[in-house]
């Protein structure tokens, strides 16, 4: 089962800058193993805490908020025509100590029981995102040298696994250590 992904919104301040950049890259939630990182489907995380121990391929609907991703290793990241969701089943996660691209923000569960159709699912991530972005970099989206992008249910998702979880990344060009709760850049 997959979850559609929104393409990375990217400052235009920072697509200057980069002029190679495209625009909009996406992200997603459904089918693939990727090459290179233990395979277990279930992330090994700490307890009490639940942070991400090792490097592994984790079950896209298991990711959590705080979760770390290797966005470029993601297996289709940036390969899809601009603009163009894609689909996988698993995520590569690794401890936030070690160098990332992107780390889930922000998290919003909705309530329902029918879906909302496609555009206003779109509409409600992407409203949503850009709000919790600044709340989380301390500074607004438009200001920021980072983007975002994130996860969000399917109707199928939605109707069969009853998916009702938005997630939020935000995406940076550059690895990083660490999070980039209030960064202000």
């Amino acid at each position: 089962m997959n979850r559609t992904v929104r393409p990375v919104r990217r400052p235009v301040r920072l697509l200057a800058v980069a002029a190679a950049a495209t625009v909009s890259l996406t992200l997603l939630t459904g089918c693939s193993v990727l090459d290179g990182i233990m395979s277990s489907g279930d992330a090994p995380r700490d307890e009490p805490g639940g942070e991400i121990t090792a490097s592994a391929d984790a079950d896209a609907f298991e990711i959590l908020k705080g979760d770390c991703i290797d966005l470029e290793a993601l297996e289709g990241y940036g390969e899809t025509a601009e603009g163009e969701d894609f689909e996988v089943e698993s995520v590569p996660v690794v401890p936030c100590a070690e160098e990332h691209t992107g780390e889930v923000y922000a998290e919003l569960i909705m309530e329902g029981d029918e879906y909302p159709g496609d555009e206003s699912m779109s509409k409600t991530f992407d409203d949503w995102c850009y709000d919790e972005f600044e709340k989380f970099v301390g500074v607004s989206y438009d200001e920021s040298v980072y983007g975002y992008t994130g996860f969000y249910p399917t109707q199928a998702t939605w109707e069969q696994l009853n998916d009702r979880a938005l997630q939020c990344i935000v995406s940076s060009e550059e690895p990083f250590t660490g999070s980039l709760q209030g960064v202000a850049e």
